[in-house]
């Protein structure tokens, strides 16, 4: 097993910036959803399409950043622009008078969140050697998650501080996230020798894509069956509400998630590494359902904590090695292209799945949206123990 001391300095250099860029996001996300439906009236079925198409958004931009990054053979620059953007939405959520400003700023700030994932996912692969990829990508995950935690945090302490005033909460964001655009400028560094560009002209071309081997297929096709079988968290933050839990303890449902969420991601990255990823992948799974199972059968309190723990379980078994799965199947010079691909088709999954939990949950009530979660999850299990059965995909994942 490596000692995290091992690790380059960029990775530790991005897990930084993705702690203080979270520590901004999950703040105002702990709130954002109650503002919506509470302060600017919008309905659960709108808020979760909100969700869906702004996660959809940030994939698409995933694909052009991603072919982009390949083709110039650059990370750096994408990295900053991609965060930067995020940074620059983060007045408009206090300052949006309209339902219309807080979602614009909720859609540019996933555009953000779009242009720097793949580059950022292959500047990792390109710093790191092959034999520590699991745990680098479980560290980066894991200190972006003690973010997810502190910002809902200190959304509770200034909600207490400053008595509900959901507006003011929102100001604080902005700070952590300028910071993080500093540590990218100051402390993120490309090694000297980058990939070559993976296609000619200044088009986007389709070819690429097309390059990429089928056992990359799989694995999308498997993390887009993850994606349909986790609704996005808002609906947390929503099942927080709907059992009466006061404004200010509601961002803890956040936190408690992402705690579990951030102490096992990088645990999880060095168990893969020793052990492969199967029964890591099919164990989230397992949790993932029964987040949703403890969220729509156990009453009151008792299922949202239990829901948010397990939740925060799956993520932290599922994210870091299914990143760390494309980086060991797609090509050099295809990587960032490879990135892009891999989250536009999961999060067009994560729109259907927000969608369809807000229609569920509107028209039959939080119980059946979550049971519908849980049958995904389940649905899935089979087909993770199909894919893992294939020789070339078992090599992948080891």
């Amino acid at each position: 097993m490596e000692h995290p001391r091992r690790m380059p300095r960029t990775v530790w250099m991005l897990g930084a910036v993705s702690l203080f860029t979270d520590m901004s996001s999950e703040l105002i996300h702990a709130v954002l959803p109650i503002y919506l439906t509470a302060v600017l009236g919008l309905s659960v079925l709108t808020v979760g399409i909100i969700e869906g198409i702004a996660e959809a958004t940030a994939s698409i931009s995933k694909v052009l950043s991603g072919y982009v990054s390949d083709r110039f053979a650059r990370r750096k620059p994408l990295v900053l622009l991609g965060y930067g953007l995020a940074a620059l939405t983060k007045p408009v959520f206090p300052l949006a008078e309209s339902a219309f400003g807080v979602v614009a700023a909720r859609f540019v700030d996933r555009v953000g969140k779009g242009i720097r994932g793949a580059p950022r996912d292959a500047l990792v692969a390109d710093v790191t050697p092959p034999e520590l990829r699991d745990a680098a990508y479980g560290l980066r995950q894991a200190l972006d998650t003690v973010g997810a935690f502190v910002g809902p945090l200190l959304a509770m302490l200034f909600l207490w501080l400053w008595a509900n005033d959901l507006r003011a909460v929102l100001w604080v964001a902005v700070v952590p996230a300028f910071v993080a655009v500093a540590l990218i400028v100051f402390g993120v560094r490309e090694p000297a020798a980058a990939p070559a560009p993976s296609a000619s002209g200044t088009r986007l071309h389709l070819s690429g894509a097309r390059a990429l081997p089928p056992v990359y297929w799989r694995l999308v096709t498997l993390a887009a069956l993850f994606a349909m079988a986790r609704v996005s968290e808002a609906f947390l933050v929503l099942r927080a509400q709907e059992i009466g839990l006061p404004l200010l303890w509601i961002p803890m449902v956040m936190i408690a998630m992402s705690a579990v969420y951030s102490l096992s991601a990088y645990p999880a990255g060095l168990l893969a590494t020793r052990f492969g990823r199967s029964a890591l992948l099919a164990a989230s799974l397992v949790s993932l359902a029964a987040a949703h199972w403890s969220l729509a059968a156990l009453p009151g309190s008792a299922g949202l904590w239990l829901g948010a723990g397990l939740w925060g379980l799956h993520m932290g078994l599922s994210q870091g090695g299914l990143t760390a799965a494309v980086a060991e199947v797609a090509p050099v010079t295809l990587r960032a292209t490879a990135f892009g691909v891999f989250h536009f088709a999961t999060g067009i999954f994560q729109l259907a799945s927000a969608a369809l939990a807000g229609w569920l949950w509107t028209r039959y009530g939080s119980a059946v949206a979550f049971g519908s979660g849980a049958a995904w999850a389940l649905l899935a299990l089979p087909m993770v123990a199909a894919w893992l059965s294939r020789p070339a995909v078992h090599r992948a994942t080891r």
